[in-house]
């Protein structure tokens, strides 16, 4: 008899979630992790650290750019760097700790290790084989640097160095113009450094809407990033405590370089599916180094699965913790359910960006006739009443249903507002649905009620 009834490598946001459920559902459940803490990326070197620090520095810059528009006068506030990392260990731990919490709580067994597997049916944790019915690969990904680029985590580093820092630079590179390099770009901007932006891209945030991606270049130029765009990084010379990043400009192949103290590369992410032992096994892969499975989530190895990042579809936290949850249904004979079309997309920049569903660009490729529902910030006093009127919020509809199809926000809690057009598409929602929904005032969620109306007979406030 199998100790387990199934094994889960990986202690991240997918493997966690995917653990619990399975606890839940009567399984006799493990989860291996070999970082020493459970969350995984996301928890330790990522989402979780990345917004602690967006949030201290956020509060930075309403310090000295808006506390005296509102009467609060006083010194300027000066950065405690250390004391800043000090704040952002303590929220990590207090994630990670809660985790294992649930783990007891759910009974789920934490085998601490890297682990392996062997041989359908079995996972090596250091020197010890556990056996299980069911195996899932949660090990999610790892940073993809760019050839010819050394990587050292000091002034050469990924977003796990960029995070840690050993002083504010006052100069930084960021290679990649994607969530990371624009969240960590901000952090940087706010605490004093001149930030530099270089895309290979002609357009910053590869993929999502064009509108919203031109408007947030914008703002984020004027808070004080600059952006070289088309540019192809060639590489990273180090001499004198400075970096040299050279790139030449793909319009006309010119030559170029430009020197900083911290070069951050943030040209995506791969799976990381290394020491599993997957070749062995015979599970099959994909050309991009993803674990290939079915609609089960499923591999062509009986009892074995992968969800995630180890897995095709975009890199997110909550697509990996939705799939997780899907395959422990599935495990457990009953129907695991993810609705890829409705996985929303968030950039925790001020102002923050989210979008789920489909975008302009998208449409007019598929030859759907859509209309557009636009409604600007400006029109809403809770947002002008904090200095957050930049932005708009605009939602995609079917011409002829008046079906949502795609919502795309800039502004003030865009990342939470989202959530609300999400729910309107799963239930299969009108943009006319959402209009005639009351929605609370003063709140900036009223802006996402104005851009429905903007579907049919027009905004109000517009």
């Amino acid at each position: 008899m199998a100790e387990f009834d199934v094994i889960i490598i990986g202690g991240g946001p997918g493997g966690y979630v995917c653990a619990i459920r399975c606890a839940q559902l009567g399984l006799k459940t493990a989860c291996v992790e070999g970082r020493g803490a459970l969350g995984g990326t996301c928890l330790n070197v990522g989402c979780i650290p990345s917004k602690a620090l967006l949030h201290a520095t956020h509060e930075l810059h309403e310090v000295h750019e808006n506390f005296e528009k509102m009467g609060l006068m006083g010194a300027k506030v000066k950065v405690d760097w250390a004391k800043m990392q000090s704040y952002k260990k303590d929220v990590i731990d207090g994630n990670t700790k809660g985790i294992e919490f649930l783990f007891k709580k759910n009974k789920v067994t934490y085998l601490q290790g890297w682990g392996s597997i062997p041989a359908p049916g079995q996972v090596k944790v250091g020197e010890d084989i556990h056996t299980a019915k069911n195996i899932v690969i949660a090990t999610g990904s790892e940073a993809a640097g760019l050839p010819g680029i050394e990587i050292d985590e000091a002034t050469v580093v990924t977003s796990t160095g960029a995070l840690s820092l050993a002083k504010v630079p006052k100069s930084m590179v960021v290679i990649g113009a994607g969530v990371i390099g624009l969240e960590l770009g901000s952090v940087y901007a706010r605490l004093g450094a001149e930030v530099t932006v270089v895309e290979y891209l002609d357009a910053i945030t590869p993929g999502m809407d064009a509108e919203v991606a031109k408007g947030l270049q914008r703002i984020l130029t004027r808070q004080g990033l600059k952006f070289v765009l088309g540019a192809a990084v060639q590489g990273v010379d180090k001499a004198k405590g400075k970096n040299t990043v050279r790139y030449s400009l793909r319009k006309d192949e010119s030559a170029h370089a430009i020197e900083a103290e911290v070069v951050l590369v943030a040209t995506g992410r791969k799976p990381f599916t290394k020491g599993l032992g997957l070749e062995a096994l015979g599970v099959e892969m994909l050309p991009r180094g993803q674990v290939k499975t079915d609609s089960h989530w499923a591999t062509n190895v009986p009892g074995i699965y992968a969800i995630g990042d180890a897995i095709i579809g975009p890199m997110l936290a909550h697509k990996a913790e939705d799939e997780g949850m899907a395959v422990a249904e599935v495990i457990a004979d009953k129907h695991g359910h993810v609705n890829y079309d409705v996985i929303p997309g968030v950039i925790y920049t001020t102002p923050e960006v989210a979008c789920v569903g489909k975008t302009e660009d998208a449409l007019k490729q598929e030859g759907r006739a859509y209309k557009v529902g636009k409604f600007s910030f400006m029109g809403n006093g809770r947002a002008k009443a904090v200095f957050q009127a930049e932005g708009f919020v605009k939602i995609l509809a079917d011409a002829a249903t008046d079906r949502i199809l795609g919502a795309h926000i800039i502004g003030p809690s865009a990342g939470d507002m989202i959530h609300e057009i999400c729910v309107a598409m799963e239930f299969g929602a009108s943009a006319q649905d959402m209009a005639l929904t009351c929605h609370a005032h003063p709140t900036y969620s009223e802006a996402v009620r104005e851009a429905a109306l903007a579907c049919g007979d027009g905004a109000i406030h517009a």
